[in-house]
């Protein structure tokens, strides 16, 4: 039977009946141009923060050794006592938001607006104690709990419900950040939809587009890192390429294995002292941070992205160390339990890792290669930390305008992140899921078995971190109830 064209009258008509509808979409874009100004305060905050803690550093470097440890432990205690949802990257809060177990009561300890607030403040905190920590993964969640607060305005039964609210948000979060908006589209369907539904998708990824909109305005139509030479790429930078894509995969799979293990916890000495004295160990982990950005003459600290553009611009002058020195503050970053990404630390890696295999190939060849290395390096080792290889180079690709690197990064990004498959599991999805049994429990405790907690319990006062008396440990009120902080992404 043939099938008759469409009425463009009628389907006008049909379209404009349903004004509640409008309204809603309406409510969607608002709360999409709102997120976006929430990444922009977030991004103009922490950069500021930034350069108070690099003058600090300058005028009195040593001033480090007692600044970063005790700016982490009272940011640690800070988020222990007042929004312990806030913790860590922000990314697996927002995807253990979507699970379907999580009821709404649980979802508020997740994302909300109060803990929007919270992790601009305590993500701002940790770049003025100049700690290893980007803003982009903490964004998904500053921008999903402004979208996620969208639904007191929508109707019952509105096609945008809290799953579509919080994929919205959470993408909108990371085109905003990046100013990327194809990467927000590609973030919401590779990590925290995995779907979407066909009802819905052009109302998420208009928001996103809105999003990443008002970024745009606010810091103008530029590439996070400018735009690379891409010299024309022959057989010849065939292997140092590969070489550049195993290495990353290698050690990605690595430290996000070594990442999930600490936060999970694990039956040793160090793990058990995190959790007998949180805020101690924070000061720690955040002494380890300042030695090593004292070591390196200040390169370790803060996201990496400053090193990046001198890597891109021939213009560094890197440790060989650099890279493993990275990791580590990154690390003990993460491990120390402050709001705080992995994203830009994690491309500040790879952009590392292409530059040290530029440099060791030398002569015309390291000058001219290298900014190519570098790119393939940030793509790879990002799809190897996070398991998310199609988010990963196009972020790169939009970060750097290399459109002519599409296929190069593309298939950096596939083969490290098929070899961090190999020695890990995907980051992120670890994570959110710890957090998920750690809520579960408050509503059916026979439900999980006791082998499948995390060690750090989020909602009741362990008896094991108490004091004689009943105090808790470093003076801490026991934890509201709501996910342990768990670290960046």
């Amino acid at each position: 039977m043939r099938q008759r064209e469409p009425d463009f009258f009628q389907n006008l008509q049909d379209e404009f009946s349903d004004l509640r509808a409008w309204v809603d979409r309406s409510v969607v874009l608002a709360y999409a141009v709102v997120a976006g100004l929430f990444v922009v305060a977030f991004t103009w905050l922490s950069e500021a923060a930034f350069e108070l803690f690099k003058h600090l550093h300058g005028r009195a470097p040593w001033a480090v050794l007692v600044w970063t440890p005790c700016l982490t432990a009272l940011i640690v205690w800070c988020t222990r006592r007042f929004a312990p949802g806030a913790g860590g990257s922000g990314i697996p809060q927002v995807m253990a938001a979507l699970d379907p177990g999580i009821t709404p009561g649980m979802r508020a300890g997740l994302v909300s607006l109060r803990l929007t607030f919270a992790k601009i403040v305590l993500g701002v905190a940790g770049l003025l104690a100049g700690l290893s920590a980007g803003r982009e993964g903490p964004s998904v969640q500053v921008a999903a709990g402004v979208m996620h607060d969208a639904r007191r305005w929508l109707r019952p039964g509105s096609a945008m419900g809290e799953h579509a609210l919080l994929v919205a948000g959470g993408a909108a979060g990371m085109a905003a950040a990046f100013n990327a908006p194809l990467a927000g589209v590609v973030f919401a369907i590779e990590e925290l939809s995995k779907k979407m539904e066909s009802r819905n998708n052009g109302l998420i990824i208009a928001a996103i587009v809105v999003a990443g909109l008002v970024a745009i305005s606010v810091f103008g139509n530029l590439t996070y890192f400018g735009s690379i030479e891409v010299p024309r790429l022959s057989w010849q930078a065939f292997w140092p390429g590969l070489l550049v894509a195993l290495v990353c995969g290698v050690l990605g799979g690595l430290f996000s294995r070594l990442l999930a293990a600490s936060l999970q916890g694990l039956p040793d000495r160090v793990s058990a002292y995190r959790r007998r004295y949180p805020v101690r160990f924070a000061a720690v982990a955040g002494m380890g941070v300042a030695v090593i950005g004292l070591v390196t003459g200040g390169a370790t600290f803060g996201a990496g992205a400053e090193q990046v553009r001198l890597m891109l611009a021939g213009e560094a002058e890197t440790s060989p160390l650099y890279v493993l020195l990275k990791l580590v503050a990154t690390w003990l970053t993460s491990w120390s339990g402050v709001p705080g990404g992995i994203f830009a630390p994690s491309l500040s890696i790879g952009g590392g890792i292409g530059h040290d295999i530029a440099m060791l190939l030398g002569g015309d060849n390291a000058r001219l290669l290298a900014p190519s290395l570098i790119a393939l390096g940030m793509a790879g080792f990002l799809a190897a930390t996070t398991q998310a290889p199609l988010t990963s180079f196009i972020i790169v690709m939009e970060m750097i305008n290399g459109r002519s690197m599409v296929l190069s990064l593309m298939a950096s990004a596939m083969l490290a992140s098929l070899v961090a498959r190999l020695i890990s599991r995907p980051l992120y999805s670890a994570l959110a899921g710890m957090m998920v049994r750690k809520l579960r429990p408050r509503a059916a405790p026979a439900a999980v078995p006791d082998s499948d907690l995390s060690s750090e319990p989020a909602t009741q006062p362990n008896p094991d971190a108490q004091r004689p008396g009943g105090a808790p440990p470093d003076g801490e009120p026991p934890s509201e109830p709501g996910p342990l902080p768990e670290p960046p992404r």
